[in-house]
């Protein structure tokens, strides 16, 4: 822990840049409850559930690719805070949306809030290595790991009980409030202009690193992890809205009392986020602690998260008391968090200097692919197969532990190829 406060404290750059990321994400997450409170009122469907999710997703998809090259040929800096200004304002827009005759606006408005997500998000990685030395990169982006799964938990929580106390407007209120100060933080990083090489054909750049991923398989399987975790836990997002609001809502009249709650579906909603934050934040802490941080034990984590998504998944299906599904929840996010950061840290000790940014774009393009079906899917499961809920958490959990014995054979089969492969920087 030393380390991290160390670079806050002497990387001025850095540290606002990490400050804008913390009230960015903290506003991100009261935003996702309080849309999804909004939407179960206004069109009570698991599709309406899913296309919310799809609005999120899939503008991140098909806009990544445009927005890195952009990161590449202007102001890093100056994209980002127009992102930010531009995000405030369109989360404001959400205050119109007041009858189900509206919930297009919503759709259309989260739409454009993603898309300028898309611009900032690329334009966030490729600055962090301006203002951060490269020997304190591997420290950066784990701080910035860390602070991710520890604002998701705040800010579910958090943002589930103002949603719950105050409303979903005032939410959307103080969402827009954080895309301000973070814009307002980023303004004060001053970055030193370095030499960039001249960006080429935008999707002829990206095509050459797919055909460097189709050259070497190895990379091209790891480079798949997430959006094959992402086709499993992505449906979870909105299963859980569902089992929230008619199953496990916090409806005991002395706790509503105390603390002022309206909707106890919604807060229940932030206690699951919330605990959601901490499995992915000390999951992946806890395995390197026992595993160590070598290529063949990062193939070892890898397996040991997808066994854990989706034993946890199948205990959400077998919940039957909120503290059990919130124990199944940790369960499942220590094995999506550590499949996420394991799979992230070996890549980028194999793959070439000159092809990582196109291999994680890939990744991500995947990634956010596959979450966009398994959401659609999950919603289409909810209202057209009548199946109880807790069936379809155990046949996604039962579909997770045949991914992860597809990835196991996989493990077995590169276990002692794995330190062979190195990047070539």
């Amino acid at each position: 822990m030393q380390e991290y406060l160390t670079l806050l404290r002497n990387n001025r750059n850095y540290r606002y840049l990490w400050l804008g990321n913390v009230v960015s994400l903290l506003g991100d997450w009261f935003n996702l409850i309080a849309s999804a409170e909004l939407i179960t009122d206004l069109a009570n469907t698991g599709v309406a559930i899913s296309s919310l999710f799809l609005a999120r997703f899939l503008p991140l998809f098909f806009v990544s690719p445009l927005a890195g090259v952009l990161a590449d040929r202007y102001s890093r800096r100056t994209i980002m805070i127009a992102s930010d200004l531009l995000r405030a304002a369109t989360v404001l827009g959400f205050l119109l949306v007041r009858s189900p005759t509206q919930v297009w606006l919503l759709y259309a408005l989260t739409v454009f809030q993603f898309v300028l997500s898309a611009f900032f998000t690329p334009a966030r990685t490729a600055i962090l290595a301006n203002v951060v030395p490269q020997k304190d990169l591997v420290t950066a982006n784990a701080l910035d790991s860390f602070t991710w799964s520890t604002m998701l938990a705040v800010g579910a929580f958090f943002g589930g009980l103002a949603t719950a106390v105050f409303g979903a407007r005032t939410a959307f209120v103080l969402d827009s409030g954080t895309f301000l100060l973070s814009a307002w933080w980023i303004s004060r990083v001053v970055v030193s202009v370095r030499g960039r090489e001249k960006v080429g054909g935008g999707w002829l750049d990206f095509v050459d690193g797919f055909r460097y991923l189709w050259s070497v398989p190895f990379i091209l399987v790891i480079s798949l992890v997430k959006g094959a975790g992402s086709l499993i836990w992505g449906s979870i997002n909105v299963l859980e809205v569902t089992f929230a609001n008619e199953i496990f809502p916090l409806n005991a009249p002395g706790l509503q009392a105390a603390l002022h709650i309206e909707d106890g579906g919604t807060a229940a909603l932030g206690v699951i986020y919330m605990v959601s934050g901490l499995g992915t934040g000390l999951g992946p802490l806890l395995m390197r602690r026992w595993l160590g941080d070598t290529k063949p034990r990062l193939l070892w984590g890898i397996s040991i998260g997808f066994a854990l998504l989706g034993g946890g998944i199948v205990g959400l299906g077998l919940a039957t008391t909120f503290p059990l599904y919130l124990a199944a929840t940790f369960t499942r996010t220590v094995g999506s968090g550590v499949v996420w950061v394991f799979s992230a840290a070996l890549l980028q000790m194999v793959v070439p200097d000159k092809y990582r940014g196109r291999v994680f774009a890939f990744e991500f393009a995947v990634l956010t692919l596959m979450q966009s079906i398994s959401v659609l899917g999950a919603g289409f499961a909810q209202d057209s197969l009548g199946l109880p809920l807790g069936t379809i958490a155990l046949r996604v959990g039962l579909s997770g532990f045949a991914v992860a014995l597809v990835w196991f054979g996989f493990h077995w089969y590169s276990r002692r190829k794995i330190v062979s492969y190195g990047s070539v920087d």
